[in-house]
C-alpha cells in the first residue's frame, strides 16, 4: 500500500505547484474556449515579437489527454526533489526546470529556423507547439543520466526503465499521437543531456531570481506590445533617440528612460 496522496504532495512542492498551474490553465482554456493558436508558439509569431508565447504555451494544454500524459509523468519525475544526496533536490529541480523550459523553447524555434530557411519546408513557418513537454523530457533525461536505476509511471499502471525512457517515450507519443511535436520533445532530451553532462550549469537562486526576472519582463513588454493583453497601467512611447525607449507609468508623472549601448560593429557569438 503506497502512501497517502498528503504525504507524497509534502515530499513533493514543487511539482504538485506545477501540476496545480498546468491542470488550472487547462480549466481556464477549456471554459473560455480558448484555442491552442492563442497560446502556442509558432515559428511566425516568434518573427512577430510575441516572445511571451515561449511561456504561455509551456504551460497550456489542450486535451485533457496531453494534460494527463504530460502530469502523471511529471509526478513521477517528483522524485528528482528527494534526490538532495544526488546534488538534486528541491532548489535544483525549480532552478532547471526555468532552464528547460526557456532552453527547449528556443532550441524548437532553431529547429524551425534551420528547416524553413536551409532546406525551405515552409510547413514548419505555421506549426504550433504548446504543452509542457520539453520540460518533462528533458527531467526524464536528467533523470536517466543521474539514477538511471528509476522508474517511470505513466498512468499509474505502465511502468518504464528510466534510462531508456526520453527515447521511449519519444517514439510512443510519435506513434500513437501523430500531432505530436517531435522537435519539441527532442529538444527536450537534447537540452536535458547538456544539464545531465555539466554542459549547462552554475545555476544559483541568484542567477534563477535573476532569470525569471527578465523572463517576466520580456513576458510583460512582448505582451504589450503584440497588442495581446492591454496594460492600461503601462505604456510604451518613443523618444527623440530611437535607440532610447521611454517606459511611461499611467497615473503619475514619472518618467523611465533606458539607455542602450549600440551594438554596431560589434560581433556577440
Amino acid at each position: 500500500m503506497g502512501k497517502p496522496l498528503f504525504y507524497e504532495v509534502m515530499e513533493k512542492p514543487a511539482t504538485s505547484c506545477i501540476i496545480g498551474i498546468c491542470t488550472t490553465i487547462w480549466f481556464y482554456i477549456q471554459k473560455k474556449n480558448i484555442g491552442y493558436q492563442h497560446v502556442g508558439i509558432s515559428y511566425e509569431t516568434s518573427i512577430e515579437g510575441h516572445y511571451w508565447r515561449l511561456i504561455t504555451s509551456a504551460f497550456s494544454h489542450i486535451s485533457v489527454i496531453h494534460l494527463v500524459f504530460n502530469m502523471s509523468a511529471l509526478w513521477s519525475l517528483g522524485i528528482v526533489e528527494q534526490l538532495d544526496y544526488l546534488g538534486l533536490g528541491i532548489a535544483y529541480y525549480l532552478q532547471y526546470t526555468l532552464v528547460l523550459v526557456v532552453l527547449s523553447g528556443l532550441l524548437v524555434l532553431g529547429m524551425y529556423h534551420i528547416l524553413i530557411q536551409r532546406f525551405k519546408i515552409e510547413y514548419f513557418r505555421r506549426v504550433t507547439a504548446v504543452g509542457y513537454s520539453c520540460v518533462v523530457f528533458g527531467w526524464m533525461t536528467i533523470l536517466s543520466v543521474k539514477q538511471p536505476s528509476s522508474k517511470l509511471d505513466l498512468f499509474g499502471f505502465i511502468s518504464l526503465p528510466i534510462s531508456f525512457a526520453p527515447f521511449e517515450s519519444l517514439i510512443f507519443t510519435s506513434i500513437i499521437v501523430p500531432q505530436a511535436s517531435f522537435l519539441g520533445h527532442l529538444s527536450g532530451i537534447i537540452v536535458g543531456y547538456a544539464i545531465a553532462w555539466g554542459l549547462i550549469h552554475g545555476m544559483t537562486n541568484y542567477w534563477a531570481v535573476s532569470m525569471l526576472g527578465w523572463i517576466v519582463l520580456v513576458f510583460v513588454f512582448s505582451l504589450k506590445r503584440s497588442g495581446a493583453y492591454d496594460f492600461n497601467f503601462l505604456e510604451i512611447e518613443s523618444v527623440t533617440d530611437p535607440s532610447l525607449p521611454s517606459v511611461r507609468f499611467m497615473g503619475n508623472s514619472r518618467t523611465l528612460q533606458m539607455s542602450s549601448v549600440p551594438l554596431g560593429g560589434i560581433e556577440i557569438a
